[in-house]
């Protein structure tokens, strides 16, 4: 099965070799997301509300560029420097997501790219 890629500039320009997403059949499966600026490409200022919403905003990005939506994703992955700061990071993903919600798992990591402290993946399936 071919893989697509999936590119936007309404979201980060990737910081590797990888795609934002790849496309292959029906599912799409994102790479992660920080709360990277997608005009500046630095982290947004601001507590893990911030951040989280950034990351979703650029999350969403890639998903409408896929052909999709939020709602159209079944699985996330939330990566945490700190998990005592997962209650705001949970609120702010029900701003974004509404019932039945994605298959989710939540891991507090050391670190992550760009010193960010939140970072989101996802599997979108599509049709």
């Amino acid at each position: 099965m071919p893989r697509t890629p999936i590119s936007t500039p309404d979201a980060p320009a990737a910081i590797g070799p990888y795609s934002q997403a790849v496309r292959a059949g029906d599912t799409v499966y994102f790479s992660g997301q920080i709360p990277l600026d997608p005009a500046t490409g630095e982290v947004v200022t601001g507590d893990i509300t911030a951040q989280a919403r950034r990351a979703f905003d650029n999350l969403k990005a890639v998903a409408e560029a896929a052909g999709g939506g939020l709602d159209d994703i079944v699985r996330v992955g939330l990566y945490v420097t700190d998990l005592s700061e997962f209650g705001q990071v949970n609120a702010v993903m029900a701003e974004y997501f509404d019932a039945p919600y994605p298959a989710r798992s939540t891991i507090e990591v050391p670190a992550l790219p760009k010193g960010a402290r939140f970072e989101v993946d996802a599997v979108m399936v599509l049709g």
